[in-house]
């Protein structure tokens, strides 16, 4: 009778067992799994940090008049800004050529005559360093703000109404109201430690079979390639919900990140990724037979992917055509895409529905894969 033999589920729990011994006795495991994800959450809640809240700024004027004090002043009380005056223009603009500052603004001499005359736009010099583009755009936001509500409240003070403007501008941001960066490269980061735990520590699981010597042992059993592969996947599966657990627990209630979806439809999401990354991890260790070997392809091959190409820090649609149609095929980029749905919208169904279909076909595909490649010969 062809097919494969039936699962012994005693034999299957034994293999199991012995298997989470291994992982209890393996400090690296409990170090990548534990430990790892704690400090990889800090380095990335705190660290990571796109928003520019403080942004050095330093100032010369070349009119001492009352208004262009109040100028001053006004940039002075915005808490975007870290303002520094200088003692002249070349000063200042040193202060820009080493890195010091990110921006400079000049007041010309006649700053306070221009505001008196009717519809005169005060001469304002605002240079920014360029070589950082999104710190620049952040410091030419902030001062352009500052210059209209401080003008804005000028001319109410004085009784005389602003040119008006033909279009007026409601500005709202849905999801994440205060535009915080933290809210989405949190619940993305948990995409990049569930790679690692996944792809990581289970290319090495097979891999450390050959190399001391019991995969000949495990083979000389009557054990099945199914009971094998389950008894390699069950420990690592548990241990990486564990750790989502955890991951989550930090970023609700350390990082403050709003959680607004189902917890079950987290844990559905957070399973067929961990399908996907011990399945990959699996076919790597089973290919390999050496555990070096096997760590470098799965930081080449999960973990850098997963890191550049999933849309978590760098843009895709800002990518090259070729490269985009590469992360199609990258997992952690659905897997990011469903976290910060669940976590910042809720229950989107449209996209979750996409998300989910492919990373249903990833698991399937890299388990499937593993299962076809794993032979129960020595060859």
């Amino acid at each position: 009778m062809n097919g494969s033999p039936p699962i012994v589920w005693r034999r299957l729990l034994a293999l199991c067992r012995k298997e989470s011994f291994q992982i209890v006795r393996d400090p690296s495991s409990i170090v990548i799994a534990v430990v790892l994800p704690v400090v990889l959450l800090m380095i990335f809640g705190y660290g990571v940090n796109l928003d520019a809240t403080r942004i050095r700024v330093g100032v010369f004027s070349e009119d001492s008049g009352a208004e262009a004090t109040r100028f001053i002043a006004a940039l002075t009380g915005s808490r975007y800004l870290e303002v520094h005056p200088g003692p002249s223009q070349s000063a200042v603009t040193q202060w820009l050529l080493a890195g010091d500052i990110r921006a400079m603004v000049i007041l010309q001499s006649d700053f306070g005559a221009r505001l008196g005359r009717p519809q005169a736009v005060a001469p304002i010099d605002v240079i920014t360093d360029g070589s950082e583009p999104n710190t620049a755009n952040f410091a030419a936001a902030y001062i352009k703000g500052v210059w209209q509500t401080w003008s804005s409240a000028r001319a109410a003070d004085r009784g005389v109404a602003l040119p008006s403007s033909p279009i007026d501008l409601s500005i709202r941001y849905w999801y994440n109201p205060a535009a915080i960066s933290r809210n989405f490269i949190v619940p993305g980061s948990m995409a990049l430690i569930m790679t690692i735990i996944g792809a990581l520590l289970t290319s090495l699981v097979i891999a450390r079979e050959w190399e001391r010597g019991t995969m000949e042992a495990l083979l000389s059993t009557p054990v099945t390639r199914s009971e094998l592969l389950l008894s390699k996947i069950l420990p690592y599966y548990v241990l990486g919900m564990l750790s989502m657990l955890l991951c989550t627990t930090i970023g609700v209630w350390v990082f403050r990140i709003p959680f607004r979806g189902s917890v079950a439809l987290l844990a559905l999401f957070t399973s067929l990724f961990l399908g996907s990354s011990l399945g990959l991890g699996l076919l790597i260790s089973t290919l390999t037979r050496n555990q070096f070997n096997a760590a470098q392809a799965a930081l080449n091959i999960a973990f850098l992917p997963a890191l550049m190409l999933s849309g978590w820090v760098y843009e895709i649609a800002s990518m090259p055509a070729p490269i985009r149609a590469v992360t199609y095929l990258i997992p952690a980029r659905y897997f990011i895409a469903a976290l910060q749905t669940l976590f910042q919208a809720g229950f989107v169904g449209r996209i979750l529905l996409q998300d989910l279909i492919f990373l249903l076909a990833s698991a399937t595909f890299f388990i499937g894969l593993t299962a076809l490649k794993t032979r129960r010969r020595l060859d």
